[in-house]
């Protein structure tokens, strides 16, 4: 009997297919990606959560340390002149201002000449500052007068008002004159008033203060110095009178160059020499 022949596989014949894995391997796979994708998610939220609880409490606020923004905002100022006397430094002798002055001239053309003549109120001012928040908490531990300039009484021009204002009750007052001015109380004048109480604020919250600032030794430029804790921080803010100039107050001097009463539109007429001899007896000639 002849032998059997066996089946050859050539060089280009087909080759088997390698073996299936399971169908529970490849649900595993499934179940792993799912998995991995959920925890994905929850680890999103999670860290979302934590930024947003971050950002809320304390994100604005490293945000406005960044940019420069400061820990409280000056929302308001203002100074009380009515019914207050005005002094200039000198006399005002230029034509074309003496028109200004007797009233030939707008409210901002007085008001420029005033400033440029550096007008100032006498022996004291009423002054109103509103200050805002802007961190999530702060606390002011210090506001003080600083002294800028100090010069010997102005007497330039004295400018008389109607009647003179009574002096109105302030929380808070403190005197040039004195060599470290501090704010202080009526109740308790000798204790420097933040060196007991401090002012609380969170953001947006609004403090009023009403100060009084003396000085009758000198002529006085000053600003208010606010000194601010947020966090482990302190930052001192600046605080000018309206407009952005320094706040000016004088000493009333014995006698003046020129003195005017108020005319009414806003001018202001020179006084006779009889009545400047009854106001300031110690003028020259009287």
């Amino acid at each position: 009997m002849g032998k059997g022949r066996k089946s050859k596989t050539g060089k280009g014949g087909t080759r088997q297919p390698p073996p299936e894995e399971p169908a529970d391997g490849g649900g595993w796979k499934a179940t792993r990606t799912w998995i991995a994708g959920v925890l994905s998610a929850v680890l999103v939220a999670a860290v979302g959560v934590v930024f947003t609880n971050w950002f809320t409490s304390r994100g604005t606020d490293a945000i406005d340390r960044i940019s420069g923004t400061p820990p409280v905002t000056i929302g308001h100022v203002a100074v009380d002149e009515e019914e207050r006397n005005i002094v200039l430094r000198e006399p005002v002798t230029e034509p074309k201002e003496r028109g200004i002055l007797l009233g030939r001239a707008t409210a901002e053309e007085r008001a420029a000449l005033l400033n440029r003549h550096h007008a100032s109120l006498t022996d004291r001012m009423n002054v109103t500052v509103v200050l805002v928040g802007n961190r999530t908490s702060l606390r002011i531990i210090d506001i003080k007068p600083r002294v800028l300039v100090r010069k010997a009484r102005s007497d330039g021009a004295f400018l008389q008002k109607g009647t003179a204002g009574e002096a109105d009750t302030v929380e808070l007052g403190a005197d040039l004159d004195q060599q470290a001015p501090r704010f202080t109380t009526s109740d308790d004048p000798d204790v420097r008033y933040f060196s007991k109480k401090q002012i609380d604020l969170k953001r947006d919250e609004r403090v009023t203060l009403s100060l009084e600032i003396r000085g009758r030794k000198a002529y006085y430029e000053f600003d208010l110095l606010a000194t601010a804790l947020a966090g482990d921080r302190t930052e001192q803010i600046v605080i000018n009178g309206p407009g952005g100039s320094p706040f000016r107050l004088t000493g009333e001097a014995t006698s003046f160059r020129s003195v005017y009463t108020e005319a009414p539109g806003g001018a202001w007429a020179p006084v006779p020499a009889a009545t400047v001899c009854v106001m300031f007896p110690k003028t020259a000639g009287c």
